[in-house]
């Protein structure tokens, strides 16, 4: 493609987590109309779950400028820069505020971005939730088949327009397809922070793990991790791995591991959660996916929503040899486009895309479906949280409303931003645990 035919396209992409930061960087990558020339900017908006500089280097994904803000910080750079795009890679209340606060913004702009929302990964709890606050982003989208029709179901429902909907696929699926056991046939389970909270629950799987390695001592049997002890992703981690396997006496072929999860995967013979997303890139890689049935199939675990998919199964049967045999129209209607259609997933959203940023007198503004009007007892909770009065403005005394703090102000909130992180992530889980004694 010459030069002279590649479009320049800038981007913003705000994330209030590594995950999500991960999702919202490839997506934005995935759903710039053909032959773009990508221009990244990320936004990192502050909270307990901000990334680490290590966990940004794990994710993998550049950005062409990276920086750490607040709400409203992040509202007035909205108001000062020009974006072709901008994805919210949020949790739905970060979304709703944003979308009100980016609508008072851009009320006197005659030409504003596309702002493009969704999901990390699998919807199995609030969705109705979630979907509403997310209302009033241009494309809503949806990871598969399944979410899609789910989504316009709810906005439907309830009388919200649905056009935004649009189906897609997960960003990070990719890698090549498996193609048969490796030397040491190697068994990966994939931990995630808050599945399961319990610490009877967690021990419990941590000892089917490591019994796993001594019943299969010719396998290499991996522990894969999402952070370190300290570090918080999307969701809290109360009880980490980590520090359960201490108490162990582990076996030689059993290691703890972290790093990229495709990476991980290419080595993989046998991927072992009990609901994480990495299920589902598995499955993208026909590599042999369980979902784990010990702890039961229920709502709190995430794991009902693999019901059909003929991964569900226990460690008894793993460790007799069981081998999953996925459901093939499950799988399709997932997103995981196994099959080999996952080069077309994004089409459909370039074109709305492509089909936005050309429109005449550019785009009108932005129309959540919660207001003032219609969740007066909730919406004013939400945007108050990230500093925002009802109409979508800086409350008084909201940092950084009016100018870039000074040299000391930097330090002062540096102090305590890291003693509000102690707060969440080391005092907190203490307080809860002594509380169940």
């Amino acid at each position: 493609m010459p030069a002279s035919a590649t479009k320049s396209l800038r981007v913003a992409v705000l994330a209030d987590s590594d995950t999500r930061w991960k999702w919202g960087a490839l997506t934005a990558h995935r759903i710039a109309p053909e032959h773009s020339d990508v221009h990244l900017d990320g936004y990192l908006l502050r909270g307990r779950a901000t990334p680490t500089a290590r966990q940004l280097g794990e994710v993998g994904v550049r950005a062409d400028s990276l920086r750490e803000v607040t709400a409203v910080e992040f509202l007035r750079a909205m108001r000062e820069e020009s974006y072709d795009i901008l994805v919210l890679a949020l949790v739905g209340g970060g979304a709703q505020a944003m979308l009100h606060g980016l609508k008072r913004v851009w009320e006197d702009r005659p030409q504003r971005p596309v702002v493009v929302t969704g999901y990390v990964g699998v919807v199995y709890e609030k969705l109705a939730d979630g979907l509403l606050l997310r209302h009033g982003a241009d494309l809503v989208l949806a990871n598969s088949r399944q979410d899609a029709d789910r989504f316009r179901a709810v906005y439907e429902g309830v009388g919200a327009d649905a056009s935004s909907v649009t189906e897609v696929a997960l960003p990070f699926l990719g890698g090549a397809a498996y193609e048969g056991e490796h030397d040491p046939y190697t068994v990966v389970f994939a931990a995630q922070p808050s599945v399961p909270e319990s610490r009877k629950d967690r021990a419990y799987l941590l000892d089917r793990l490591v019994q796993h390695a001594r019943r299969h001592p010719g396998r290499e049997v991996l522990l894969k991790l999402r952070s370190k002890p300290g570090e918080h992703t999307t969701h809290i981690e109360e009880l980490p791995y980590q520090k359960l396997a201490q108490r162990l006496d582990l076996p030689a072929n059993f290691r703890l591991v972290y790093g990229h999860m495709g990476e991980v995967l290419d080595r993989t013979d046998l991927l072992v959660t009990v609901s994480s997303t990495a299920a589902l890139e598995s499955l993208h890689r026909r590599i042999p996916t369980v979902v784990l049935t010990d702890l039961g199939i229920r709502e709190s675990l995430g794991n009902h929503h693999f019901v059909g998919s003929g991964c569900l199964a226990s460690w008894d049967q793993l460790d007799d040899g069981h081998r999953p045999v996925p459901d093939a129209e499950w799988v399709a209607r997932q997103g995981v486009a196994a099959e080999g259609s996952y080069g077309t997933a994004f089409d459909a959203a370039r074109e709305r895309i492509a089909e936005l940023l050309g429109r005449p007198g550019g785009l009108p503004p932005l129309t959540p479906y919660y207001t003032p009007v219609t969740a007066p007892g909730y919406l004013p909770g939400i945007l108050a949280r990230h500093h925002l009065g009802p109409d979508g403005s800086p409350l008084p005394g909201a940092p950084a409303a009016d100018k870039e703090p000074g040299p000391v102000r930097q330090i002062v909130r540096r102090a305590a931003r890291g003693a509000y992180r102690h707060g969440v992530q080391r005092v907190a889980p203490v307080i809860r645990r002594m509380g169940e004694l």
